[in-house]
């Protein structure tokens, strides 16, 4: 449905069924839906596919005339047959409007807006940065406040669709068969071997029973695969149930159950490729082309003699593979085992492969076309097939491997984008654990992955009580938008300089591999965090920044060992520049020693100014701001910006600095954020107090810093709620004796910080613990213990006697001398309590 991929341009959309015009007393929409929509110029009309339709259940209205889609040179397709259009409400940025799209079962994207949809709306389109907008007065009269009014009758359009095989390669064409059913291929030297344990018993299972859908299937696919030769009817002495899955389209794929088969099979090791390891091929390429093999591993013959083992028992009879079928253990080694021999001398040249899926690469199009050239020839000489809906010629970005893959680098897929974003909150475990293992495929582009995870982490332990706290919450969201504004990630070449920056905290490493690009500006390779062991977690600070360059080494050492030029590693620790030069090594630090030793690198300190990625100007801002407010200052920013010395201090862009760090005016919001950016913040993951103290000091200063950051760090409610407690528990509490009689016992306290009134700013409150009677004695907050004294005498001696017991607060005007003085005067025994 496209003229050719030069031609096309991806948005993303949202849209919403408009109400069923059968049914008029129902104001109800259909369910929001989002995708990924083609813009089409070779198409005259709009389509979109079945599988959408019937997906979100979209009400279809019915052509009256069906019509028949054709190719660009006038070719009718047989599957084209088009009987059926959706009214939506479509919107693409904040682009909003009506459309009546075609219902096709051809090709492979979600929607397709083409010729007649461009010359309503002719959006201004920059293809170098691949966008659009929307200015011409059609849309601002109709598009960007759409009502949803109800259209009939039919689209006036002429449905009309483009070849997707390029013309230069059509000598391929008997490869990109439109068959529904593969032909039984050669026997070769990969065939498929099912070796046994010299245990293993023949087994087999019961038959499985199926709905009238599966049965329908059940029956078709038999006959269809007897029909071809794929199967043959067996005597097998073991046999194996059918089970049925569903396809993403909605349709049914029949599947043998070989698990016991598994079981007694010897495992054939050869390698997968690591998808990392077949991006990083990628390095210089311009251009791709995608080819995805049909039929996969029915491509591939059973060796012969091994049938019998494939066997698989229907309601219609006992029956055995001559093919690979799918769900065999060995199936994905020798299927990858026969694509690499196939293309060998050119595998990672211009080919990578991953099972069924072939990426060719190059730096330009004319060496790309004889690339292209040689891989389909290939394909065509070993009888091997390619599904051409899922097929991309000479593209400059392209998905694979639940990549997008382009000249800039590789970024993550929007549409997996899509499906994290409307992710719905988990509400048990294994919910949380479907969430994590799809972020962890991710992780390379998320820093600090495993900081930000770490709450979801906890909550998948074993024994670990199901509590969804607001840590979590955060967790999740955060882990939501890092996919969303994932960076785009550059493919490393091993020729240039490589920057690895490191950092560890209480409970995970981290750090950062760049390189510079093409634009002379540094760019991110891939980001790592991993979480520590318990017994690293009791590393002191030193040994776990080491510990955080370790395990950066070891992640990307195919990359770094042996570089030509040393590795450069960034740290914000000053103590770690004399480790290359430490003669006395032992334990854990020679180890590791040993290990660097492999490598070409260079320790370079960078203070936590320098050291960040993105300086914060908003908060340098109102440090300037405050130096006005804060007299004490006045003087040395005066002799400072008179060019005169003054020891430890320097002027820097507006900034008082202390011994090369910000020095911090007294403000008390500024202060309060400075240390919730280090501490609250899920890159730091709530650190204890000498680790929040740390990050702190690395770049700011302020006169009792220490005691700031205790007294933060102790009131965390987050830390406080979560992190145990190192200190023994409290003893039991003891209750207070009641007392017998009024003014037996009494309370007393002095209230301070009144506004002052007739000469007192102060209230000495006495208080009896039976009948709750109040006196309210003024006095000053100056008062010396001998006039408290004395006023206690004045108004409650004189009144109520000599009480046996008091309890007062142990405030700064009753001090032990008063107490002492008091009590001994009139002979009553002391009794101090805290504050509560």
């Amino acid at each position: 449905m496209s003229l050719s991929n030069e031609s096309q341009m991806m948005l993303f959309f949202r849209a919403q069924l408009c109400e069923n015009p059968l049914e008029k007393r129902s104001a109800i929409q259909g369910k929001p839906f989002s995708g990924w929509a083609m813009l089409d110029s070779g198409a005259s009309s709009i389509f979109i596919i079945e599988n959408i339709v019937r997906d979100f259940q979209l009400f279809k209205k019915k052509l009256d005339k069906p019509r028949r889609l054709k190719v660009i040179d006038g070719r009718k397709i047989d599957s084209g047959r088009v009987e059926h259009y959706v009214t939506l409400n479509l919107k693409i940025f904040d682009h909003e409007e009506e459309v009546d799209a075609y219902v096709v079962n051809v090709g492979n994207h979600d929607l397709v807006l083409g010729m007649a949809w461009l010359k309503r709306h002719n959006p201004a389109i920059d293809w170098d940065k691949k966008s659009l907008v929307f200015a011409s007065r059609y849309c601002s009269e109709n598009c960007l406040h759409t009502s949803p009014i109800v259209k009939s009758g039919e689209p006036d359009l002429e449905i009309a669709a483009t070849s997707e095989l390029p013309t230069r390669y059509s000598e391929f064409s008997k490869i990109f068969t439109e068959e529904e059913i593969s032909p039984l291929p050669p026997h070769r030297p990969y065939d498929c071997e099912i070796t046994l344990k010299p245990d293993a018993v023949p087994r087999h299972g019961p038959i499985y029973s199926l709905g009238p859908k599966e049965d329908e299937e059940l029956r078709k696919t038999v006959t269809k695969q007897l029909e071809a030769g794929l199967i043959r009817p067996s005597k097998s002495p073991m046999a194996s149930p059918v089970i049925f899955v569903k396809k993403e389209n909605g349709s049914l794929r029949m599947c043998i159950d070989y698990r016991k088969l598994n079981d007694m099979t010897v495992k054939n090791v050869y390698p997968l490729p690591r998808s990392n390891d077949l991006i990083e091929k990628l390095r210089g390429a311009k251009i791709f082309s995608k080819f995805n093999l049909k039929w996969g591993y029915n491509l591939v013959r059973i060796k012969e003699g091994d049938e019998w083992k494939t066997a698989f028992k229907t309601r219609y009879g006992l029956f055995e593979y001559l093919v690979m079928p799918f769900g065999l253990t060995n199936a994905p080694a020798t299927f990858q085992h026969f694509m690499n021999d196939i293309f060998r001398n050119i595998l990672d040249v211009y080919v990578i492969i991953y099972l069924d899926d072939i990426l060719v690469f190059s730096k330009n199009e004319e060496d790309h076309e004889k690339h292209v050239r040689e891989v389909l020839s290939r394909l065509q000489r070993h009888n091997l097939y390619c599904n051409l809906a899922k097929c991309f010629f000479s593209v400059k970005e392209i998905d694979y491997l639940g990549l997008i893959v382009s000249p800039e680098g590789i970024q993550v897929d929007p549409a997996k984008v899509v499906k994290a974003i409307d992710w719905l909150v988990p509400s048990k475990v294994v919910q949380v654990q479907e969430f994590v293992g799809f972020c962890n495929f991710y992780r390379t582009f998320i820093k600090d992955y495993s900081r930000i995870a770490a709450p979801l982490f906890n909550l998948t332990r074993k024994n670990h009580p199901w509590v969804w706290t607001e840590e979590c919450a955060q967790a999740f969201e955060q882990l939501k938008e890092a996919l969303r504004s994932a960076p785009v990630l550059i493919i490393p070449d091993i020729t240039k300089q490589f920057f690895l920056e490191c950092d560890a905290s209480d409970f995970a490493t981290g750090a950062i591999l760049s390189q510079f690009s093409e634009d002379d500006r540094l760019h991110p390779v891939a980001f790592l965090s991993k979480a520590m062991t318990p017994a690293e977690r009791n590393y002191d600070i030193y040994h776990k920044e080491l510990l955080a360059i370790i395990k950066a080494l070891k992640e990307w050492r195919h990359l770094l060992e042996g570089t030509a030029l040393p590795v450069q590693i960034i740290m914000d620790h000053k103590n770690l520049g004399p480790f290359k030069a430490s003669k006395d090594l032992r334990g854990r630090l020679a180890r590791w020693a040993g290990f660097l030793s492999e490598f070409n690198f260079q320790l370079k300190y960078c203070p936590g100014k320098t050291n960040a990625i993105e300086p914060d100007e908003v908060l340098d801002d109102r440090i300037r701001d405050a130096y006005l407010q804060d007299k004490r200052l006045n003087h040395i920013v005066e002799v400072l910006q008179k060019n005169d010395k003054v020891k430890n201090w320097s002027w820097d862009n507006g900034l008082l600095m202390f011994k090369n760090k910000i020095y911090v005016p007294n403000d008390d919001s500024i202060r309060k954020d400075i240390l919730a950016s280090c501490h609250d913040n899920m890159a730091a993951g709530h650190p204890g107090q000498f680790r929040t103290l740390e990050l702190v000091n690395r770049k700011y200063y302020w006169k009792s810093l220490k005691k700031s950051v205790i007294s933060y760090v102790s009131h965390c409610k987050s830390c406080i709620r979560n992190k145990h407690s190192n200190q023994l528990p409290p003893g039991l509490l003891n209750p207070i004796e009641l007392p017998s009689r009024p003014w037996d016992h009494i309370n007393y306290d002095l209230i301070t910080g009144l506004p002052e009134s007739e000469g007192f700013d102060a209230i000495l409150t006495v208080v009896d613990r039976m009948l709750c009677m109040v006196h309210f004695i003024p006095t000053t907050s100056r008062a010396s213990a001998i006039n408290v004294a004395n006023l206690f005498v004045t108004y409650v001696w004189k009144l109520h006697g000599l009480p046996l017991k008091t309890i007062s607060d142990r405030g700064p005007q009753f001090n032990l001398a008063f107490l002492k003085q008091l009590y001994k005067r009139l002979d009553i025994k002391p009794s101090l309590s805290t504050a509560f």
